[in-house]
């Protein structure tokens, strides 16, 4: 049940950065309200995971799940370039997320 947790961690995280944006600083209320609500869900799911996870395992796929959603949604809402090297830094992201998962005792 961990691993669903720290999945669900990493979507909010996700959730968040992307309404961080549309918050402008902070200035619009709505998606600034939507910000701090995702963050502390987020956090309380990733502090649940960390009940069973190891912390550097747990952490880094969270921040691997946020990172790579980010990216992909930056490209599909914000139109931000969609280049070879960033695709494949985000394919090593995933890798590294894949391969702490695969070697995680729990």
């Amino acid at each position: 049940m961990a691993w669903i947790y720290l999945l669900i961690a990493g979507l909010l995280e996700v959730g968040w950065a992307i309404s961080l944006k549309y918050a402008q600083g902070f200035t619009r209320l709505g998606p600034s309200v939507a910000t701090i609500a995702l963050m502390i869900l987020s956090f309380a799911f990733l502090s649940t995971a960390l009940r069973t996870l190891p912390i550097g395992t747990a952490y880094t796929i969270w921040t691997g799940i946020g990172a790579v959603g980010t990216v992909v949604l930056g490209i599909v809402l914000f139109q931000e370039p969609i280049e070879v090297r960033r695709l494949i830094c985000i394919g090593l992201i995933i890798v590294g997320v894949i391969g702490l998962r695969l070697v995680s005792p729990h």
